[in-house]
């Protein structure tokens, strides 16, 4: 059994893997508001189609997600284990379900663009420019979902400057060649939205590109050997899907409640939707940032539960969460502090400028609440839970959220703030649930054999009764 890692040392090694994840996600959030920008000089009809089609780049990133956190929940605690064998077969068995996700919805965006926009908007000005944008766009996908699965196995084995740079160059490609082809510089025609779609398919070719050189210059094992990936593994299949389905299932169906719930909010007044979309991009800087933390609790702690050593997992566990927590708090209060400047940089006065600040106070507060859930919820994940968190999150969203926000804002037509902030009427309520669900250790559920030798030990030191059905 190992010491007990120090808080400097457990704070370096998260650093370690937070600060390149986060620039990462940074960069690629920064990038889609410059596409947005770009996009904006052509026009509203434009932003509005392409997106459109972001909220079925999105649909699919609901359908594959459950793969990707099977897949880190395998591969960390592998990764613990030092199950070089564990970890390929882990890769290819989830490579090969991110693949089957892939083909469906670029099918789907190459062959039936038409069906796919009337679903979305009957206006028909929409619908031409975004089966236009669709019809190309789709040919990015199997190399966005094959650079997805790449970097979930370097950050699942502690690689994950990779990811970075390949995230660096596929910003920059995306961001030069959207102002080349949408308004047609260096000799180029302009092609307006499908231009953007063509600088998408070539940021995501040099991702891949990029990753696939880094390793192999630097000598990453797994990721290049694919002889490895694929082979008999029917028994870790099974195991593999019957961790993933909750995970499926909780990013599908939270999907539907969102989208519910942005029905409801944009259906208010034009200041309040205006507030509504900088709150989404100030939000999505958030959770950009936060995501590096959560993906280190992610690895640091399913690795330990790999290597048998629950109680340094545990005890990773609850100071990595409150350290998430705490550096979103720190990350709303920065926001907070210039909130006048950034709020009227992106055109907002008046109710819409006073109706945003309110959003983000609350969040502030709420968000850093969510947050813990979140990275909680991830934790159970890496560690071999992966219903507790889901099944909790599905039914507080349908059984308290939905009906908060519709009963106050249909029947009783209640103030805007009031009901943005029964968005997250359940957070503080699942919390508490959640951090008894920690203290009682039972969410350390390992797949790995050396995690299995030493759970018994571990649950009866502390008394712990779990069922659990064994994989054939």
């Amino acid at each position: 059994m190992q010491t007990k890692t120090t808080f400097r040392k457990l704070l370096s090694m998260v650093m370690a893997i937070a600060i390149p994840v986060a620039l990462q996600n940074l960069l690629s959030t920064t990038g889609s508001m410059v596409d947005t920008i770009m996009l904006g000089r052509l026009g509203e009809t434009e932003v509005g189609a392409v997106g459109l089609c972001a909220q079925f780049t999105n649909l699919m990133f609901s359908g594959y997600w459950g793969f990707i956190g099977g897949g880190m929940m395998f591969i960390s605690q592998y990764w613990g284990e030092h199950n070089e064998e564990g970890i390929c077969r882990s890769y290819g068995i989830m490579l090969s379900f991110l693949a089957a996700v892939a083909a469906v919805f670029t099918y789907l965006a190459v062959a039936m663009p038409e069906w796919v926009m009337s679903v979305y908007t009957s206006s028909e000005a929409m619908q031409k420019v975004g089966v236009e944008y669709l019809h190309t766009v789709g040919w990015a996908y199997p190399f966005m979902v094959l650079a997805v699965g790449m970097s979930t196995l370097l950050r699942s084995i502690e690689r994950v400057k990779i990811p970075l740079v390949g995230g660096i160059v596929a910003v920059v490609t995306n961001c030069t060649c959207n102002y080349i082809l949408i308004f047609g510089k260096l000799g180029f025609p302009a092609l307006g939205a499908r231009g953007a779609a063509y600088g998408t398919i070539l940021a995501n070719i040099a991702n891949v590109l990029v990753i696939v050189i880094l390793a192999k210059a630097c000598h990453v094992p797994f990721l290049l050997e694919i002889r490895r990936h694929f082979g008999k593994s029917r028994g870790l299949v099974r195991e593999f899907l019957a961790k993933s389905y909750p995970i499926i299932l909780n990013e599908v169906l939270i999907g539907v409640g969102n989208m519910m719930i942005n029905i409801v909010l944009g259906h208010q007044a034009d200041s309040a939707i205006a507030a509504t979309a900088v709150f989404r991009t100030l939000e999505g800087l958030i959770i950009a940032f936060f995501s590096g933390f959560s993906s280190a609790a992610t690895v640091l702690v399913g690795k330990e539960v790999g290597a048998g050593n629950h109680e340094e997992a545990f005890s990773r566990a609850y100071r990595i969460i409150y350290l998430c927590q705490a550096m979103t708090l720190i990350g709303c209060l920065a926001v907070l502090s210039i909130h006048a400047p950034l709020l009227h940089a992106m055109g907002l006065s008046g109710d819409s400028y006073r109706t945003c600040l309110g959003m983000f106070t609350i969040y502030t507060v709420i968000g850093t609440i969510r947050m813990g859930n979140w990275s909680m919820n991830d934790t159970y994940r890496s560690a071999g839970d992966s219903a507790f968190g889901s099944l909790l999150e599905i039914t507080f969203m349908f059984a308290m959220v939905q009906p908060a926000i519709h009963i106050a804002n249909d029947l009783f037509h209640a103030p805007f703030l009031l009901v943005f902030a029964l968005c997250y009427v359940d957070e503080p309520i699942r919390y508490i649930i959640m951090q008894t669900h920690m203290y009682s250790r039972k969410w350390i559920k390992p797949v790995s054999d050396a995690g299995r030798a030493t759970i018994g030990a571990f649950r009866e030191k502390y008394g712990i009764r779990v069922k659990e059905r064994k994989a054939s």
